[in-house]
């Protein structure tokens, strides 16, 4: 594996034109990332530019000085297939440097335009494996880059074993990160967001709040909250829980069986999904506890990271990502995964002597991973020289 301070050479950075492919820019963990190495690009007088169905963070990527081009490149549909040749002529036209692929289906529309262009014409090809993705051919994509990224040692240790023809100094870990100066101890959220959030959310007054930030989806863990909660009611404690994602329409009959289970656990007064919000950091900053649930190991816990930063206890399933995250940062805080009777239990004790004491300083920092990212770029490029 290569390490991400590895560079050479003194030869002066020049312009770069990086395209990032994903499949739509709504909410969530790979989608923040491409933003973020959009945002660090731009800062550095490069071109950022991605390919998208759109969503939501369309238009904060543009106002980072970033350019989308919308085209339906997720979509599960052999149509899909169409756009290779236009993502071909995008790469000529736009003459782009850097082809960075994030996500399985446009991963494959992007390689397969990169791999019908003459080989001297190429931008170079990166890809990031965000997930521990079911091992396969259909994975396998996400593996071809020249150099391929891996947001974690977990994520590392997945590709050496799912996929042992990758070449070991091809793989370069990179975690995610969080901005210091947003997420720290010190933060609280302004009175006037603490009296509208407290005026609509008048259930919370006096309880013990956790919190489950992520979409609905079957793998998250929110059922495994509604029995955490029913147990720790059964224990004494004044527990609210708050579920805070998005539900995709695909996911409706899911978010209907949870609903259900809440009902039928008669905890509909102690439960509150608040949906999709912008305001993520003032509610994990309001809670008592941030829970990681995920039934698969999860590559990186973003909101893991976040939560410690604001001096947050954080409980999660120690595996994965944010096993390695809570080894490092908050050992305290893994429980066996869905080990629902031992979550109760340690929940319980917290909330009788206090959650041990959270890091004053965290490893996991955004600055970090753009810098780490934009040198692996110029590596590519220049075959020696680092980005400023």
């Amino acid at each position: 594996m290569t390490t991400a301070n590895e560079s050479g050479g003194d030869s002066a950075p020049r312009r770069l034109t990086v395209l990032q492919m994903l499949p739509a820019l709504d909410g969530g963990g790979v989608e923040r990332g491409t933003l973020e190495i959009a945002a660090a690009l731009v800062a550095a007088g490069h071109r950022a530019l991605v390919i998208s169905e759109g969503g939501g963070l369309v238009a904060e990527l543009e106002a980072l000085g970033a350019e989308h081009v919308t085209l339906p490149v997720g979509r599960k549909s052999l149509f899909t297939l169409r756009h290779i040749p236009t993502v071909r002529r995008l790469l000529r036209e736009k003459q782009v440097d850097i082809l960075h692929l994030r996500s399985r289906l446009p991963a494959w529309i992007g390689y397969l335009a990169w791999k019908g262009m003459p080989a001297a014409s190429r931008p170079r090809l990166v890809t990031t494996v965000h997930g521990a993705y079911s091992p396969g051919r259909y994975s396998a994509v996400m593996t071809r880059g020249e150099c391929v990224i891996a947001v974690s040692d977990s994520i590392v240790a997945y590709i050496r074993e799912h996929y042992p023809e990758v070449d070991p100094d091809r793989i370069l870990r990179i975690y995610r990160g969080i901005d210091p100066t947003r997420y720290h101890p010190e933060f609280r959220p302004d009175e006037a967001w603490r009296e509208r959030f407290f005026a609509e959310q008048p259930q919370l007054a006096g309880k013990w709040i956790l919190t489950l930030p992520g979409r609905v989806t079957q793998i998250k863990g929110q059922l495994d909250l509604v029995e955490i909660v029913a147990g720790l009611k059964a224990q004494g404690v004044p527990v609210h829980a708050l579920l805070v994602g998005g539900v995709h329409p695909r996911r409706q009959a899911y978010w209907q069986q949870v609903r259900t289970r809440i009902a039928e656990r008669g905890l509909a007064d102690d439960i509150t999904w608040l949906g999709s919000r912008g305001d993520l950091r003032e509610i994990l900053a309001i809670s008592d506890v941030v829970l990681s649930l995920t039934s698969k190991p999860e590559s990186f816990g973003r909101t893991v990271t976040e939560s410690l930063a604001l001096g947050r206890p954080v409980l999660g399933y120690d595996h994965g990502g944010v096993a390695e995250q809570l080894a490092c940062l908050y050992p305290e805080g893994g429980v066996s995964v869905g080990d629902v009777d031992q979550a109760i239990q340690r929940l319980r004790d917290w909330y009788e002597t206090g959650a041990p004491p959270r890091p004053v300083t965290l490893p996991f920092s955004l600055e970090r991973m753009q810098r780490e990212t934009l040198a692996l770029y110029g590596r590519l490029v220049t075959g020696q020289a680092e980005l400023e």
